[in-house]
């Protein structure tokens, strides 16, 4: 059953702690083609769009386009903090293989 991302609670705490939502910005996760592994993730701050598909949380927005959604269908987009740097993670069960830089990945 193909399901819409998740976002954990972690992730929606870094929006508020950066104050995307007082900005009136949302969390975007796309998908583009490129990246060493045949695609790749754009994960950036920006404005909502009348055809996102919009999850909330805690006051925040992260905020998926039509085109990238098929391949974050059961995804679970996560803030990690750890000594390699803190940054928006995605756990994606689509992706067959992916690289060891995180941001790309095939499937």
């Amino acid at each position: 059953m193909q399901l819409p991302p998740k976002v954990t609670d972690r992730a929606f705490a870094r929006l508020a702690e950066i104050g995307a939502g007082d900005q009136g910005q949302a969390l975007r996760i796309a998908v583009e083609g490129g990246g060493c592994s045949g695609f790749q993730y754009d994960i950036r701050l920006d404005d909502p769009t009348d055809d996102d598909l919009v999850l909330e949380g805690g006051g925040e927005k992260v905020v998926v386009d039509a085109v990238s959604l098929p391949f974050l269908q059961n995804a679970v987009i996560d803030f990690s903090d750890e000594l390699i740097g803190a940054r928006f993670v995605i756990e994606n069960p689509n992706a067959t293989s992916s690289c060891g830089c995180g941001t790309s990945f095939s499937v």
